[in-house]
């Protein structure tokens, strides 16, 4: 009888594999619109982001975290009511963001908080302006959103941090550990028979066809996967 595999166990959720979200400073998102003009009051770690989050005080005594942006400075005053200010942390529609522009943390729909461009040392970049606003992502796809999507302007913050090496396992582990992570993984032919059905055998190989039925049990089911039928 063969061991329950990774996958299975991460599934049940144990405290092994769930998120330490006692740890996580909270949602990170934009504020709510009717939230007009707010000052910077400090800038925080928060585990399990690559980013810094910003604690922002608004005029009626609301306090919202947002992420940080290169150039933001504890003091600063940043606006989120929709006029042309392009400080670094402002936010406002596409619709007012001038082409050209870099962005971050865009909306998928409007009101959403933001659904896009929330890594470390990333940026968007608006590039033409109409029924729909196209901007061009990270990864160099462009993609259309709703003039009313919000998007904060600036560079996000906590760029280049991947460079820094972790010099021991250890940092690592405990990196990994606040990201709900593995901060290492086996591969099954690596292991014996009895830890994974790719396992044994006198070198690393599968030694049967890696495809498996979507009706598999759990103990079976790894591997490549058999795709869904198309329906007309």
């Amino acid at each position: 009888m063969g061991r329950q595999l990774r996958q299975q166990r991460r599934g049940r959720g144990t405290s092994t594999y769930r998120s330490p979200s006692h740890r996580h400073v909270g949602e990170i998102k934009h504020p709510h619109i009717e939230l007009k003009a707010g000052k910077v009051e400090d800038i925080v770690h928060a585990p399990g982001r690559n980013s810094p989050v910003a604690e922002v005080r608004f005029e009626d005594g609301k306090k919202e975290k947002i992420i940080a942006v290169e150039g933001l400075m504890v003091g600063q005053d940043i606006r989120v009511d929709g006029s042309l200010s392009l400080k670094p942390g402002s936010v406002m529609p596409l619709a007012r963001i001038p082409e050209g522009t870099l962005i971050h943390n865009l909306e998928a729909r409007p009101g959403d908080g933001g659904k896009f461009v929330r890594t470390a040392g990333t940026y968007a970049t608006v590039v033409t302006k109409g029924d729909s606003i196209v901007v061009q992502l990270p990864s160099g796809a462009f993609k259309n959103f709703d003039p009313r999507c919000r998007a904060g302007v600036g560079i996000v913050a906590g760029g280049g941090a991947s460079e820094k090496p972790f010099a021991k396992a250890g940092k690592k582990f405990h990196a990994y550990r606040s990201k709900s992570k593995a901060y290492f993984k086996v591969k099954g032919v690596a292991m014996n028979a009895v830890d994974h059905p790719h396992g044994g055998g006198g070198h690393p190989h599968v030694g049967k066809p890696s495809t498996v039925s979507r009706n598999a049990p759990p103990g079976r089911k790894v591997g490549r996967l058999s795709p869904k039928k198309k329906r007309k």
